[in-house]
């Protein structure tokens, strides 16, 4: 294996989007589209839904369009190289493609990738990390 590349992403901030994406991926479909105003009333089912005012999305998309560019394009390249597309060895092809196909729409591209913190945690690993080494004591 190569040398593990230098990344403009901190890995801090990386665990941090996993664990958001991980509390994004668990969320399922709508299936009371009606539900009263309290969620309570309705066995607090619509908490596990995928609203579109869904304040886990929300925040997940803010999180990352508060990224610089550079720190957009390595998320990218991360999620890539978790999800196969590539090797570490690759990592400097990911990045460029990555690089090229950067628009403004990285939140909405990243939150539609089905298994994103999966894709997210497997990269760290690839790096000789887990999220747990991130994780702040409560």
């Amino acid at each position: 294996m190569k040398e593990i590349p230098d990344l403009a992403i901190s890995l801090e901030k990386v665990a941090a989007i996993l664990a958001k994406a991980r509390q994004f991926d668990v969320k399922d479909v709508v299936t009371d589209p009606d539900s009263g105003s309290n969620a309570s009333d309705d066995a607090m089912l619509s908490v596990l839904e995928d609203h579109a005012d869904d304040p886990v999305r929300t925040e997940l998309a803010a999180i990352i369009r508060s990224l610089n560019e550079d720190e957009q394009v390595d998320l990218v390249a991360l999620t890539w190289l978790g999800r196969g597309d590539g090797s570490l060895d690759d990592w400097p092809d990911l990045r460029a493609e990555a690089s090229r196909a950067h628009n403004r729409r990285t939140a909405e591209y990243l939150l539609g990738i089905p298994l994103l913190g999966d894709y997210l945690e497997e990269s760290l690993s690839t790096f000789g990390h887990s999220p747990e080494e991130f994780e702040q004591p409560v």
